[in-house]
């Protein structure tokens, strides 16, 4: 059973919020439950707010661990100044680390092909250093994911991805994978 959060709901949106938005709801209810319920149930104003409060934790903990601006900016400075062996050695290893077995494969429009608990991924990231991608990388990557029978494909830049190809991306469940988490990917 995959069970996978709405979007949509208050906590979905609580964790994609600054940690402080979290903290305040939970600071609110508390004080409402404390004032509407009588005095011999007021300990049950910590358990209304107990959830909120809980996001409001992981949440500082993921922003207090995220990188900064300058860092990601710095981050994707160094990714563009690697050579093309180093940055794919980079990449296969961090692959590698998430549990993947990593192949190299000459195919058009895709760099590497990963298999794990029986599901093949595409990865392409030969044009990381790119200043600006479109959409026809992400239409190649998605004829190799067809004509490998590939389940899933991921796209790595180290540049911007212009709205249509985030949109192209989107339509056609092609992962991609820039900025602040490219850098936590590479780093760990």
């Amino acid at each position: 059973m995959n069970l996978k959060m709405n979007q949509n709901s208050i906590f979905a949106i609580l964790l994609r919020s600054p940690w402080w938005v979290s903290a305040g709801i939970a600071a609110a209810l508390f004080t409402g439950a404390r004032l509407a319920l009588p005095t011999d149930y007021s300990l049950y104003a910590f358990f209304v707010a107990l959830p909120f409060f809980v996001i409001a934790v992981h949440t500082g903990w993921l922003q207090l661990r995220a990188p900064s601006a300058a860092g990601i900016a710095q981050a994707m400075e160094a990714l563009r100044a690697m050579s093309w062996n180093d940055f794919s050695a980079a990449v296969e290893e961090a692959f590698r680390r998430d549990g993947y077995a990593v192949a190299s494969i000459g195919v058009a429009g895709a760099d590497f092909e990963l298999a794990k608990s029986g599901r093949m991924t595409l990865v392409a990231c030969k044009r990381w250093k790119v200043a600006r991608t479109g959409i026809e990388p992400l239409r190649e990557l998605e004829s190799a994911r067809h004509a490998r029978e590939a389940h899933e494909c991921v796209y790595i830049a180290t540049g911007e991805v212009t709205d249509t190809a985030n949109g192209f991306a989107a339509e056609k469940n092609i992962k991609l994978v820039s900025g602040a988490e490219l850098a936590r990917f590479l780093r760990r």
